[in-house]
């Protein structure tokens, strides 16, 4: 090993780490703008992800709102279908029995003719023409 001696001037030494720092703050500025960039760039995506939730929150809202409105007029046709059902069934009600009266009256009438037609035979033949 030699033994050299290097010397350097306080002056170019200065310069030296001057120069260090003036190239780390370049690096450090780049590095900030390639981190704002990206954060810009992350900031627009989220937005666009967030604006993109947004519209299909109200899409489908949208469509809540006409299923709620179809719903509810089924239900009003279901309504009025039940009280045509309810009138229905009471009018067959009704005709089941004026037919259980039929019947009855048909066998009253039948027997009053029948009864009167056997008065009038008995009159003509003990009678005669006799009134």
């Amino acid at each position: 090993m030699s033994n050299e001696t290097v010397t350097y001037s306080l002056e170019s030494v200065l310069k030296e780490i001057k120069d260090s720092i003036k190239e780390v703050n370049q690096k450090m500025d780049t590095l900030q703008k390639d981190v704002n960039q990206k954060m810009d760039t992350l900031q627009k995506d989220v937005n666009q992800k967030i604006d993109t939730l947004q519209e299909d929150v109200n899409d489908l809202k949208v469509g809540q709102a006409k299923l709620t409105e179809k719903v509810e007029g089924m239900d009003k046709r279901l309504e009025k279908v039940e009280n045509e059902q309810y009138t229905l069934v009471k009018a067959i009600s009704d005709l089941q029995g004026f037919r259980g009266l039929i019947v009855p009256i048909l066998i009253g009438a039948m027997s009053a003719a029948i009864g009167a037609i056997i008065t009038v035979a008995i009159r003509i033949l003990f009678l005669g023409n006799n009134p």
